[in-house]
Parts: C-alpha cells; structure tokens; sequence
C-alpha cells in the first residue's frame, strides 16, 4: 500500500530526489539570516522592550535540509517530526510553483496521525 505522499508525487510527477535538492537550496543558512540572529542576541541584553518585540518577529531559517531518512520514513508511513513534515511540504510547494501549479496543505501529503498515548505504568500498592 503506497501512502499519501508517494501517489501524490507520483500524479504530479515529482522525483523524489528533487525533494532532496529544493530543501538544501530552500533551508540553507544564509547571510541574513545571522543578521537576525545577531538581532535577537543583541535584543535579548538590552533592557529596551520594544528592540526584543522587533527582534522576534523575523525567523532564520533552520540550515537543515530535508534528509533521506526523513524521506524514507515518510514514504514508509512511519512517524516523522512536525518539522520535517514542513520542510518536506516547503520543498513540494516550491517545486509545484515551479511547475507553475497550486500550493497544498500539510494533510494533503500526510495522513494526520496522532502521537502515540502513554501507558502509565501501574503499580501495585
């Protein structure tokens, strides 16, 4: 049984490999992205509340890729991350862009799985 993001790669013929290469170009860590970082350190030592409200509003990126183990557990149908989803989900949006296509939601590649409960270990008094 093939999951949701294999048949949906293969009805809009998208390699996987593509996935790879779109998030390493999509996630890199560039030069403005230390600017924020620089921003936020900076925000965090001064005393001024309206410098650290600035400061968090911009995000870095991350500088992590998508990997193949990500990738294979998804195509697999096993648990994977939150982040890892998004980024697998950035990667296909920016290669159906391309394509000149619409951009998906999350539940379109993923089934919605929820995590697994704990079981409280009983003990016996």
């Amino acid at each position: 049984m093939a999951t949701k993001i294999e048949d949906f790669l293969k009805a809009k013929k998208i390699d996987p490999r593509r996935i790879l290469s779109m998030s390493t170009e999509l996630e890199r860590f560039r030069l403005e992205d230390r600017a924020i970082r620089l921003k936020k350190a900076q925000a965090r030592k001064s005393e001024d509340a309206a410098k650290k409200k600035e400061a968090a509003e911009k995000k870095p990126r991350s500088g992590r890729a998508v990997t193949q183990r990500a990738l294979d557990a998804a195509f697999a149908g096993k648990q994977i991350g939150g982040p890892s989803k998004t980024r697998i989900l950035r990667a296909v949006n920016a290669l159906l862009e391309q394509k000149k296509q619409e951009k998906i939601e999350l539940a379109a590649l993923f089934d919605n799985t929820a995590r697994p409960k704990k079981v409280a270990a009983k003990t016996d008094e």
